[in-house]
């Protein structure tokens, strides 16, 4: 593993460490491009804060600091500024609107709810097809915007239903995304914490499929940052599928 795009900071409110020691661990662990993802603020129109979020105020702190630190290790890692955000359609314009000052690099999309709202999380478990169907279609239509590099767990949707109704959605979200020439996620704080992802009903159809993927830390503590026992175990994870691992991606202009 020589990139990782996917590395929150204590500003999401859940996760730990400073910036400069994950630039340091990821240095230690041979990455070459580290890319800072925190959660993007989200401008909720009747001023709702959330709690797993940068809040708004923090904003320009976590521009600048990862800003810092790239000039800082320039000759050592390239580190990338980024954002993990949802496609909420309502608040989507509004959202780039906000990030419009700042020269951040790219987004990658985690669509912990639909709507347009933080309601019911996409990983609770749940054997509703209009659940799975929802957020098959929002996740389509957030890439389709083409402002997204790839899509972070791709199979956080629990869902406990019909396999017949997983896989048919779950096939047309993996032809989308493979049209679309975005890379899925296998996330390795999923197999850290041995959450219900990565997915090895998702990832089957992924490799029939032929979606290339990426591995995401989605590091919250600084232990997960390129961290070796994992990475193996998510490429075993992949070896087991079939499924080819980008080393690197092309960002997308999110602009």
């Amino acid at each position: 593993m020589i990139a990782n795009y996917h590395t929150h900071t204590t500003r999401c409110h859940h996760a730990s460490g400073s910036e400069e020691d994950y630039v340091l661990r990821a240095i230690e662990n041979g990455l070459e491009i580290l890319g800072f993802s925190d959660h993007v603020p989200m401008p909720f129109p009747d001023g709702h804060q959330s709690g797993f979020r940068v809040r708004l105020e923090e904003l320009e702190d976590y521009v600048r600091t990862v800003e810092r630190l790239r000039d800082k290790y320039a000759d050592r890692i390239r580190i990338l500024l980024g954002f993990e955000a949802e496609y909420y359609p309502a608040l989507f314009d509004d959202m780039l609107h906000m990030l419009a000052p700042y020269h951040y690099d790219y987004l990658i999309m985690g669509q912990h709810f639909t709507g347009n709202e933080e309601g019911y999380y996409s990983g609770t478990p749940d054997d509703a097809p209009r659940r799975l169907i929802r957020y098959v279609d929002q996740v389509i239509a957030g890439l389709q915007t083409g402002k997204f590099t790839y899509l972070a767990h791709p199979d956080l949707l629990h869902f406990t239903g019909d396999d017949e109704i997983y896989e048919r959605e779950m096939t047309r979200l993996c032809r989308a995304c493979l049209a679309m020439e975005i890379p899925l996620e296998v996330n390795l704080l999923g197999i850290e914490d041995g959450r219900h992802y990565p997915c090895d009903k998702f990832f089957r159809i992924a490799a029939r499929e032929g979606n290339p993927v990426v591995l995401g830390c989605d590091a919250h503590r600084l232990h997960a940052v390129a961290n070796p026992e994992v990475i193996a175990r998510a490429e075993q994870f992949c070896a087991r599928h079939g499924l080819r691992i980008l080393p690197t991606v092309t960002l997308r202009n999110p602009k």
